[in-house]
């Protein structure tokens, strides 16, 4: 399994959002490039970057840091606001290895197959849901959609990995919903990587024997209830 560590960048800051509320932020470190560092002396391989600005708004006024972070020798991942081709290619063109597509591939499935013909296995389908049902625009919009029934749909597309975030989870080291990656695993092929509510190495034991592909780390990291580390050896990852 792999250790994603998170940053989530908000007007170049190092944040965190309590359930996804961007009224409700913490600066939680103060430098982007410095965290990542002290990511990879701990183990890491990999760092999951959210582009918050691009998320609520479209803006990627974060571009030239996760640019940056992409020559630190870690495999970035990265969503928020990757609607069109473009934002795609740029992503790309910045050197992170895989490039997060949520909101976009909810409303258009167009242009979630024209992305995986073109781009393959460098997209990852990022579905965040509250009581179920998927939300969109930097999670401010209800789709009405249930989550386990697109996630079924963007498997038979060819999606191979999903990031799936339950929001009730997320910030508030409450601990993950092993239910609703038991239920992934058993109904989809994909690659499932948890997202929201890890706080310890208990988390990262539970998921790690349920079989998912991956977990990121954010809050429990930057408030010390998990040492990196400690989950990297864990999870087992080389």
């Amino acid at each position: 399994m792999i250790i994603y560590p998170a940053i989530d960048l908000l007007d170049g800051k190092c944040v965190r959002l309590y359930k996804g509320d961007y009224e409700k932020v913490e600066q939680v470190a103060d430098c982007p490039f410095a965290t990542a560092e002290k990511f990879t002396l701990a183990g890491a391989t990999h760092l999951h970057v959210v582009d918050l600005n691009a998320s609520k708004n479209g803006e990627r006024v974060n571009h030239e840091i996760i640019k940056k972070l992409a020559k630190s020798g870690l495999k970035v991942q990265t969503g928020g606001g990757i609607r069109n081709r473009d934002s795609i290619l740029a992503s790309l063109d910045a050197g992170v290895s895989r490039v997060i597509i949520g909101s976009k591939a909810v409303e258009d499935r167009e242009f979630l197959i024209n992305s995986l013909k073109e781009f393959g296995d460098k997209i990852i389908v990022g579905v965040d849901a509250e009581n179920g049902i998927v939300k969109t625009a930097g999670w401010l919009k209800s789709s009405g959609i249930n989550y386990l029934g697109f996630i079924k749909e963007i498997d038979s597309l060819g999606v191979r990995t999903v990031v799936f975030t339950d929001i009730s989870k997320d910030g508030t080291l409450g601990g993950v919903s092993l239910e609703s990656y038991k239920i992934l695993k058993k109904e989809t092929k994909l690659n499932v990587i948890a997202s929201g509510g890890v706080k310890d190495l208990s988390d990262i034991e539970a998921l790690k024997q349920i079989g998912v592909y991956g977990a990121i780390c954010g809050k429990s990291l930057y408030a010390g209830t998990l040492n990196l580390a400690k989950a990297v050896a864990v999870a087992g990852q080389k």
